[in-house]
């Protein structure tokens, strides 16, 4: 597995952070702050409720298996044990990234990277239901229709979109990015 490129992070943050500051207008830490407590409000207990459904005492539940790896699971008549290490491995990163994830965003801990890994958390998440649970279309559902509460394409769509916002922002004023990364403050023009 490739580690990641700090020059390539870099670039990248960096393009978001010029982002906010020419193309946003001022203020716009305000937008991260809403966007966050809109995410605890919407998002956070669905994810850790999810979570929770993953766990068993100390370790992982039957259930996390059977919802990460649902085909595979049934081939093996539901018994983890016979599972290759790889597969526990998924299981638990996943199960963790589904606790830790929201928690950071919640709190504004570095907002823009939880932002982006939740927006592949739930890339995994929406593929695992099409094509490991065998969603329909009816399901899935599609955009540019009527429907404004299809669970795979409008819901996950407002999601994403959310996240997003987040990845561009900020955590906003009141993130635990602002203590541990403080901006430099802006001259008086």
């Amino acid at each position: 597995m490739n580690e990641p490129n700090p020059a390539l992070l870099t670039k990248v943050f960096g393009l978001l952070r010029r982002i906010e500051e020419t193309e946003l207008p001022r203020g716009v830490g305000l937008l991260g702050l809403g966007t966050r407590l809109v995410f605890a409000s919407v998002l956070l207990r669905f994810f850790w409720s999810s979570a929770l459904t993953k766990i068993d005492g100390f370790g992982l539940s039957l259930n996390a298996y059977a919802q990460i790896f649902p085909r595979k699971m049934e081939a093996l008549g539901y018994d983890p044990s016979q599972l290759a290490a790889p597969y526990h491995f998924i299981a638990a990163f996943g199960t963790i990234a589904e606790f830790v994830l929201p928690l950071f965003i919640l709190i504004g801990l570095f907002t823009r990277l939880s932002s982006l890994a939740m927006i592949g958390f739930i890339g995994v998440m929406t593929l695992t239901d099409i094509y490991g649970h065998g969603l329909t279309a009816e399901t899935i559902g599609s955009f540019f229709n009527r429907f404004q509460d299809e669970v795979i394409a409008d819901q996950r769509l407002l999601w994403v979109w959310m996240l997003i916002v987040l990845g561009v922002t900020g955590g906003g004023k009141i993130a635990v990015d602002r203590l541990l990364f403080p901006q430099p403050r802006e001259s008086a023009k």
